[in-house]
């Protein structure tokens, strides 16, 4: 599920996209600091939910909403409780967040989300039983079970139905999904820092505009998850 970010405030915008993060199922397609800008990118792309912060300067959240013709799923996130009742005279405004938005908060709007379109996602409505349990990550290649080390693992990347799992030393294409693995992997090791990339984070040698390089692979970095990595890095 598609979605971009609307919030003048930058730690607002990175709050919501780390919270979108623990979500599999959304993907942070953009994210913008005005509304304007944001209507321009909806002229050229179908997104399927937008988190709108309500007052910003010079166009404000209600200003959007007013001028799409045919708006997806929106839900806004603003500190203003005042506007809540108001917002529901809009159909296509779905949830109202109050900051500061607890997980338990957000996931309740993202299954509300579902609801209208009567999908269910798999990473909130089931437990996960099937996540990884200490060190070791079992690929299944061949119809053999391979274990991997998780701190062996460099990259991993997305190659349609399948992904390509990179150690140091071996390469395995496994036919599954990069949402998939994803559930599988600890936060305090990997970060998906493109669409079609997730990194274990303690094996970055180097960061150079837009890339990143672990190992002999040059990453690429998309604007959109720039920001979380940055905020990862124990810089000077």
């Amino acid at each position: 599920m598609n979605c971009i970010i609307i919030d003048d405030e930058a730690t607002a915008r990175a709050i919501v996209r780390q919270l979108c993060s623990k979500i599999p199922e959304l993907d942070v397609i953009e994210e913008f600091d005005n509304a304007i800008s944001a209507i321009k990118f909806l002229n050229q792309q179908n997104i399927d939910v937008i988190f709108l912060d309500i007052h910003m300067p010079g166009f404000s959240g209600v200003d959007f909403v007013q001028t799409l013709k045919e708006p997806p799923n929106i839900v806004l996130t603003t500190s203003d409780t005042n506007f809540a009742i108001a917002a529901y005279e809009y159909e296509c405004i779905v949830d109202y967040l109050v900051k500061p938005i607890t997980l338990d908060r957000f996931e309740k709007s993202i299954k509300k989300i579902w609801g209208l379109t009567t999908k269910q996602p798999k990473s909130i409505i089931e437990s996960k039983q099937d996540s990884v349990e200490g060190d070791d990550l079992y690929i299944n290649i061949d119809r053999r079970l391979v274990k991997l080390k998780l701190n062996e693992i460099s990259v991993i990347e997305a190659k349609g139905d399948y992904i390509d799992v990179k150690t140091e030393k071996e390469e395995y294409r496994v036919h599954t999904t990069l949402k998939r693995i994803k559930e599988k992997l600890p936060e305090k090791l990997f970060l998906q820092i493109h669409r079609s990339y997730i990194i274990n984070f303690t094996k970055i040698i180097d960061i150079e505009d837009n890339s990143v390089l672990i190992a002999k692979n040059v990453v690429p970095i998309s604007r959109s998850n720039r920001p979380e990595l940055m905020r990862r890095l124990n810089l000077l």
